[in-house]
């Protein structure tokens, strides 16, 4: 393999570890102001439990996600200089915007939210919690916008081979930033639904049934069974967008080799790059043109119309957008149904006792896939990137300049050295991540919960059993 094919590689690996964290915080602060809220209006101590146990999951969250980020950004120095160099007129201040109004919220009122739920007054906190989840908002905003806008490219001009900013209200506001930042902050909170789901699935099946467990729980399964079709439909709109403005991303999501009326829906096919075809395909009739075109009999343009005269191929590999794509919706689909069947047993749930049932009409199987869901917005937050990044290619900036134009002059062995490492070291942190995580959930089950003072009330700190 070569430094590109490396340096792409590298980047990818990078990029894969850094987003599993911001997914993460982007929603979980919110969902930590929901609790603090609630504790609030009704001074229920179960909502400060569990606020409690998951402001610890956001801080651990929140500094791997710094840090894995500082270091993905040292790569458009050592992998990719040509970005920079082209577009960074753009690129440049939009990371500086985030570093202004995200970072700095964060860092300031960050501690307080971790820290002083005892020692500041109640709105204070409460304050501290609303500014920190603004904050990683704000974050994901201004990477979502310079990420869109490599895209769909809006405002600016080239002059001697550099972009340069004409109009920065189209930059920011450039035409697939509305649905992909719609599409990332939905997937922030399903992922962040499953993961409190689980986690409170977990603490349930090894003894903490305690009230804040289980108000966290109906919490994450009622949320996700909510946003979950306001993400099928925000997806809907996002592939409609992305048809118009990037057809071969779209053609490799449906494996569309010719341009056709009426292309089926593939529910599975091995695409084939080298032959320009797909092998045991299965597809229902029409679907496809339906979907995106809302015409059964509709045209979507095929992969072959993306190749230029002297046969450069100007359109992604085929299989892995293909599948990854997929991976995304087929994970949806499952969220989708266990949030769904699990509100359902929640509604007709019983109180006769029953030993084989969990709490609050689940029964124990179900709690065991919650458990074994806690990291599925993970994989399909994953698998959506890859759809989208991967589908761009050969592009980097969609019509400006393409990825091989901006990798360093790296020799390949240094390269590899470097990813080998980088692989090395995020294997041992995502295990030690989750591993954190679990143990954090054990603990917490079978030992003390704090209650915070209540400012005013002359009450110390106080250590109080589980219920």
């Amino acid at each position: 393999m070569d430094a590109f094919l490396l340096s792409r590689i590298q980047f990818a690996a990078n990029i894969s570890f850094h987003i599993l964290f911001p997914t993460i915080t982007i929603a979980l602060g919110w969902v930590l102001l929901y609790f603090r809220v609630r504790f609030n209006i009704s001074k229920d101590q179960r909502w400060m439990d569990a606020y409690m146990f998951w402001v610890k999951v956001f801080a651990l969250s929140f500094a791997m996600g710094v840090v894995s980020g500082i270091t993905m950004s040292f790569q458009f120095g050592t992998n990719w200089p040509g970005f920079m160099e082209t577009v960074g007129n753009i690129a440049g201040p939009l990371l500086a915007y985030e570093v202004m109004t995200a970072f700095f919220l964060e860092a300031v009122f960050l501690g307080i939210m971790l820290f002083g739920a005892s020692r500041v007054k109640p709105w204070v906190h409460t304050t501290a919690t609303f500014l920190v989840a603004f904050g990683t908002t704000m974050s994901a905003f201004w990477i979502i916008v310079l990420n869109s806008w490599m895209h769909t490219p809006q405002g600016y001009e080239m002059i001697d081979g550099v972009a340069h900013a004409t109009d920065w209200w189209a930059i920011v506001f450039n035409p697939s930033m509305p649905y992909r930042f719609t599409h990332m902050m939905l997937a922030s909170f399903l992922t962040v639904s499953f993961l409190i789901a689980g986690i409170s699935a977990f603490r349930i099946l090894i003894g903490g049934n305690t009230a804040g467990v289980k108000s966290a729980l109906r919490t994450a399964i009622v949320a996700a069974a909510l946003l979950m079709p306001v993400q099928i439909l925000v997806g809907d709109m996002h592939g409609l967008n992305t048809k118009e403005y990037q057809p071969a991303k779209v053609a490799a999501m449906e494996g569309i080799w010719e341009t056709q009326n009426g292309a089926d829906l593939l529910l599975f096919a091995l695409p084939d790059d080298d032959a320009r075809e797909n092998r045991f395909e299965i597809g229902i009739p029409n679907l496809a043109s339906f979907i995106l075109t809302h015409d059964w009999n509709g045209e979507v343009k095929g992969l072959n119309e993306f190749v230029t005269e002297d046969g450069e191929v100007m359109h992604p590999r085929v299989a892995p957008v293909f599948w990854s794509f997929r991976v995304m919706v087929g994970t949806g689909v499952l969220m989708l149904l266990t949030s769904w069947a699990a509100v359902a047993m929640m509604a007709r749930k019983t109180a006769n006792g029953n030993a084989r049932r969990g709490v609050e009409g689940l029964p124990r199987l179900m709690l065991f896939g919650f458990v074994a869901m806690s990291f599925s917005g993970w994989l399909a937050t994953l698998a959506g990137w890859y759809t989208t990044e991967i589908g761009r290619q050969p592009w980097l900036v969609q019509g400006v300049m393409t990825t091989e134009m901006a990798v360093a002059d790296v020799p390949a062995p240094l390269v590899l050295s470097t990813l080998l490492a980088y692989l090395a070291v995020y294997a041992i942190l995502l295990a030690a991540y989750i591993a954190v995580i679990f143990h954090l959930a054990r603990k917490a089950s079978r030992g003390e919960t704090l209650k915070p003072r209540v400012p005013g009330s002359g009450a110390a700190v106080a250590a109080v059993p589980a219920e």
